[in-house]
């Protein structure tokens, strides 16, 4: 069984189980409510509305409450430098059709359930794993660059040991060479 029904001016085709898009319907987040404008319902026998069919209704639950993505709106007129930039976000729920019950009573349900998600809820933990994330990335940036200043150190100091090695050396060499040569001298003499 299917069900024509018509919300926000727009109309839509409906069968138990479909998920579906609509301007936005001030309902709370897994509010289970009725639509009453059906304009056509159809199956083994068909219920064409004028203008709408008495006695005929949908169950639907919100499972969505969001905007879409963001559209650009461009103008411009050419030759009169005439540009026009913008973007919008369209405010829609999503509906889930639950039940779809026709004016002879019969009834045609789903064996599905509806999942409900709460965007603002979602957006709120998404946004709380993007700060922790950056402040493990700081504190091992912060271990990484102690580890760093630590090593220069280390470097640093053999370069002050190999320094002090190299002039020990040279002066050892020095005297002992001091000393080679005065007993050189002795020997003369």
């Amino acid at each position: 069984m299917y069900a024509i029904i018509r919300t926000g001016g727009k109309q839509y085709k409906v069968q138990a189980g479909d998920v579906l898009q609509v301007d936005k319907l001030e309902q709370k987040l897994g509010a289970e409510f009725d639509i009453n404008e059906i304009l056509m319902v159809g199956g083994e026998s068909t219920h064409v509305g004028q203008p709408l069919v008495k006695g005929a209704k949908v169950t639907v639950v919100v499972t969505k409450q969001a905007k879409t993505r963001k559209e650009i709106v461009f103008k411009k007129k050419r030759r009169q430098g005439y540009r026009k930039f913008a973007t919008h976000k369209q405010e829609f729920t999503e509906l889930f059709v639950k039940a779809i019950t026709s004016p002879d009573g019969k009834v045609a349900k789903t064996d599905e359930s509806a999942n409900v998600v709460d965007v603002a809820a979602v957006r709120a933990e998404k946004a709380q794993a993007r700060v922790a994330a950056r402040k493990e990335r700081a504190e091992s940036k912060g271990t990484a660059e102690v580890v760093k200043k630590a090593a220069k150190k280390a470097v640093a100091k053999k370069k002050v040991a190999k320094k002090a090695v190299k002039k020990t050396a040279k002066k050892a060499t020095k005297t002992g060479a001091k000393k080679k040569a005065a007993k050189k001298t002795s020997k003369k003499a």
